[in-house]
């Protein structure tokens, strides 16, 4: 069993900074005390919430239930064929530190995901992406611990059902599934990524990088782009991207002309929020404690001493703009509590 802490505060555990605060607080470290853990908490009629870093998180208010931080580490090499690697991640391995293990090893195929903040295990509720990759790319299975069924399973990429920054953990079965452990298939010969827009541009003067360098690359821009939340608490893009039809894409274009768009394999057209937002006046914009990013107009900034309803508060005024103008309303990427 795990020790339960009461009256617990998040600050330290959201990327936001926000100081609210949990009834309990938990953070199994195996599988046996998660299980212990809900034989002893009645998880059908109280509130739970199941957090990694807090990366993806918005607190609005005190949270009045238990909150459970998986705590599973480890790196296992668990399968080579020829150049293709199966490495099975604990939950709790922080992402970027993952990512830089693998290519230091020589498994390549994360390298463009490299600074995404959060924990390993939280990386399958979003399906993160970056880069023209995405974490569905190089999945292999997941464990998690079914509290429907009070036991540990283990899903496939199908049963999991990932789509643009969601999932059945995110979207079908929110809080059924604790995920304590992932798989990834990777590669010893690197396979790189590198015509997505913003890379061209860095890389126009080195067309063979090393994985090694493309990770350094894609550091560097997101460093010159992105605000430390260490500095500034955020939570990276606050919205999606819209996926619209060509009907609607061709409708804004007769307004907008110059609107960046990237179709998909599907015949969608995604619309740059952050363009959708800068276009509206609301880049670099500041109303008392919260604001969007000078550089990145896609990310909104506790500057210090924000409550959770003011940046929520803040969202929504942005939604209402960009609606009003072009007719599109954003969804947020984080997940308000």
């Amino acid at each position: 069993m795990p020790a339960i802490r009461k009256n617990f505060s998040l600050k330290d555990h959201n990327s936001f900074g926000i100081d609210a605060r949990t009834a309990l607080y938990a953070a199994p470290e195996n599988i046996e005390q998660l299980s212990d853990l809900f034989d002893h908490y009645d998880f059908k009629t109280q509130p739970y919430l199941v957090i990694g870093e807090g990366s993806n998180i918005l607190f609005k208010d005190d949270f009045e239930g238990l909150v459970v931080n998986p705590g599973m580490r480890g790196v296992d090499l668990i399968e080579k064929k020829g150049e293709e690697l199966l490495v099975r991640v604990g939950a709790a391995e922080n992402w970027d530190q993952w990512v830089a293990h693998a290519t230091q090893q020589g498994w390549f195929g994360l390298e463009n995901l490299s600074l995404i903040p959060g924990s390993v295990g939280s990386a399958p509720v979003q399906n993160i992406g970056a880069y023209g990759v995405e974490f569905k790319d190089h999945f292999g299975w997941l464990e998690a611990w079914d509290l429907e069924q009070q036991k540990q399973v283990r899903l496939t990429g199908a049963q999991c059902r990932f789509g643009y920054r969601t999932s059945i953990f995110k979207a079908e079965y929110p809080g059924r599934y604790i995920i304590t452990h992932v798989a990834f298939r990777l590669n010893k010969k690197p396979h790189l990524k590198l015509d997505y827009g913003p890379l061209k541009e860095a890389l126009f003067s080195s067309r063979s990088p090393s994985p090694m360098e493309l990770r350094k690359v894609i550091i560097s821009i997101r460093q010159q782009k992105l605000p430390d939340p260490r500095d500034f608490g955020n939570a990276g893009s606050f919205f999606k991207n819209p996926l619209v039809a060509r009907t609607i894409y061709e409708s804004l274009k007769i307004n907008f002309p110059e609107i960046p768009h990237f179709q998909d394999a599907n015949g969608h057209f995604k619309i740059p929020a952050a363009w959708l937002i800068e276009k509206a006046g609301w880049k670099g914009k500041r109303i008392g404690n919260v604001g969007t990013w000078p550089k990145q107009p896609l990310v909104i900034v506790n500057y210090g001493g924000a409550s959770g309803k003011e940046v929520v508060d803040f969202s929504e005024r942005i939604r209402n703009v960009v609606e009003e103008k072009f007719g599109l309303l954003l969804e947020r990427e984080v997940n308000v509590i």
